[in-house]
């Protein structure tokens, strides 16, 4: 299961609803495709800017169309550039892969009798086994004292980007769950670069979030 995919899985609630907003979720997908191709050694953080070090496949299909995209650009760019770039149909495309592979499926309802929405609740009814096992790795990890492996660390700072972890981790103290989540951030847990990488991604979420939402504050005071 991807990092794209668990995170999608952890955003939405058991009726099949995001848990955030949009602008959020998306960015998150984007940082997470980018993430996936960080800790798979396909791409890495050079003069904060985002370098191709190998154009193989990676066995993920979303992951390997953003490889694609990224390996296709003239110069190398930050990677706020491609958190937002990559964040563009990337929930109606995982969307579309966890209905493919039987994990989620799809409902229509509205909102107050009037509003069309979609739903993506489990296809079982229960908790998808890939969803509970991911919950268990965060828990596990904001619980815990020691070092943090690398793909739950970069879920780990996904959650606390797009402030999921107070919707995913609500049953536990909040000041516990924020201290250990920077705690992952800073740690030693990983190689230097994987840890860079990831703080570097991290923070281009954060940032994507910010300037979407303040230009659609902007928008709709015009």
């Amino acid at each position: 299961m991807s990092l794209a995919e668990e995170f999608l899985l952890l955003a939405y609630d058991e009726s099949g609803a995001p848990l955030t907003d949009g602008t959020r979720l998306d960015n998150g997908l984007g940082g997470a495709l980018l993430l996936e191709l960080a800790l798979a050694k396909r791409v890495d953080i050079e003069d904060k800017r985002v370098v191709v070090l190998s154009d193989a496949p990676t066995g993920d299909v979303l992951a390997d169309q953003a490889l694609s995209v990224i390996a296709s650009s003239d110069n190398p760019r930050k990677p706020g550039h491609w958190v937002t770039k990559l964040s563009k149909q990337a929930r109606p495309r995982v969307l579309e892969k966890l209905i493919a592979e039987g994990v989620l499926t799809v409902e229509k309802d509205r909102v107050l009798w009037v509003f069309p929405r979609k739903l993506y609740p489990p296809a079982t009814g229960e908790l998808p086994a890939v969803e509970a096992e991911a919950r268990d790795r965060l828990r596990a990890a904001v619980l815990g004292t020691g070092p943090v492996e690398p793909r739950t660390a970069a879920l780990c700072a996904l959650m606390a980007a797009t402030e999921l972890d107070g919707k995913v981790l609500g049953d536990l103290d909040r000041r516990q769950v924020k201290a250990r989540l920077k705690e992952i951030g800073e740690g030693s847990w990983a190689a230097d670069a994987v840890r860079r990488t990831i703080e570097e991604i991290q923070a281009a979420v954060l940032v994507a979030i910010i300037a979407s939402t303040t230009a659609a504050t902007a928008g709709s005071s015009a």
